[in-house]
């Protein structure tokens, strides 16, 4: 699997323009949400409405590879199925937290940063079955977003389906 295979899975799960108000993330296309795109193209406020809708997939892919794979350093996770993981992790729940819990499942310090004791963790024992670590701390974390925010409901099915997607590649 390529970071461009990894970009179009996530492109799949998160589909086209949408603004739904229970969303915290405000009008999104392509999972990406308007204040993600005021930073990414330097205009110092949230995207408009327009401008979201006007964002093409090649512009939603490319910001998925610059920030989500490259800037994170997510780039260097070797296997590709675990990557995949991570980043999709990464998209939905911030880099920081992915990392997180990247570096929980791989039983090395949890300081949000991929650096070189978690990049060489994922080499022994641990780094096989930190795919599976991951997934399970998601699955923890959507229960704890549902318990403190009923309404967020809504996405429930949707997280779930990824997450349960994701398990072939753990």
């Amino acid at each position: 699997m390529t970071d461009d295979d990894i970009i179009e899975r996530i492109l799949t799960f998160e589909g086209g323009f949408v603004n739904n108000p229970l969303d915290k993330g405000g009008p999104t296309n392509f999972g990406i949400t308007a204040s993600e795109l005021g930073q990414v193209r330097g205009l110092g406020r949230a995207a408009t409405v327009a401008e979201i809708q006007a964002l093409t997939k090649a512009d939603a892919a490319q910001i998925y590879k610059d920030k989500y794979i490259t800037a994170s350093g997510f780039e260097k996770i070797a296997n590709t199925g675990l990557r995949l993981i991570v980043v999709d992790s990464g998209v939905l729940h911030g880099i920081g937290r992915a990392t997180k819990w990247l570096q929980q499942a791989l039983s090395v310090p949890a300081d949000g940063q991929l650096g070189e004791v978690t990049l060489n963790a994922l080499n022994g024992a641990a780094g096989a079955k930190a795919g599976g670590g991951v997934l399970a701390l998601r699955f923890k974390f959507i229960g704890q977003i549902l318990k403190s925010n009923p309404r967020q409901v809504v996405f429930a099915q949707g997280w779930l389906n990824r997450v349960a997607d994701l398990i072939q590649y753990a």
